[in-house]
C-alpha cells in the first residue's frame, strides 16, 4: 500500500477520453475543440488543462464559418485565457494563409498570437520565414521578426519624386 495522496496539485481532477467539446460565448458557438486526451488540473497554479496526445480547434465567425483553424501535437491551455501549443502546430486563417512551427502562444485576454520559434507562413502569393512572430488573434495582421523569404516585386516601378535629385552620369574615360 502506498501513502495517501495529500497534495493534489499533481493530479489531474479529470482525464478524458475521446472529446469533442463545443465552447460557446454568450450563447453562440464560437469554438470546436477535438483531442483524444483532456486532463484538468484544478490544483495547480495557475490551473490548466492538458490536451497531452494533440488538439484539433475549429474557430467560428457569427455565420459559423471556420475562420481560424489550429492542430498541435500537445497543447496546454492555462487559466482559460493563455494556450500554449507545441509540436507541429497548424494553423490556418480565413485567408488561407499557413502557418507552421514548433511552438505558439494565444493570449485570449490580450487577443494576440505570438511565437518565439521557428515560423514558416505560406500565403497564395509568397513564403516567408522568421524566428518569432506577432499577430492579432485573426492572424491577419503579422509581424515576423529576424525574417526571410520569397516574396514577389511587383513589374511596374514608381515614378521618382519631383523633387529628387536625378542621377549623375559617370565621367566618360578618354585616352591620351
Amino acid at each position: 500500500m502506498a501513502a495517501a495522496i495529500t497534495v493534489r496539485d499533481s493530479l489531474p481532477v479529470m482525464i478524458t477520453k475521446g472529446v469533442s467539446k463545443l465552447i460557446s460565448d454568450s450563447g453562440v458557438i464560437r469554438y470546436k475543440i477535438v483531442a483524444e486526451e483532456w486532463e484538468v488540473y484544478d490544483m495547480t497554479h495557475p490551473p490548466r488543462q492538458v490536451f497531452p496526445k494533440g488538439l484539433f480547434l475549429e474557430r467560428f465567425d457569427e455565420k459559423f464559418n471556420v475562420d481560424l483553424h489550429v492542430t498541435a501535437d500537445t497543447a496546454y491551455c492555462y487559466n482559460q485565457n493563455l494556450w500554449e501549443l507545441r509540436g507541429r502546430v497548424f494553423v490556418r486563417n480565413i485567408r488561407g494563409e499557413t502557418f507552421s512551427t514548433e511552438e505558439l502562444y494565444w493570449d485570449m485576454e490580450k487577443h494576440e498570437i505570438y511565437s518565439h520559434q521557428y515560423m514558416r507562413i505560406v500565403t497564395p502569393d509568397d513564403e516567408l520565414e522568421g524566428n518569432s512572430f506577432r499577430a492579432n488573434e485573426q492572424m491577419t495582421d503579422y509581424v515576423v521578426f529576424w525574417a526571410r523569404g520569397h516574396m514577389p516585386v511587383p513589374q511596374e516601378s514608381a515614378p521618382a519624386p519631383a523633387d529628387s535629385v536625378p542621377p549623375r552620369e559617370a565621367p566618360s574615360s578618354t585616352r591620351p
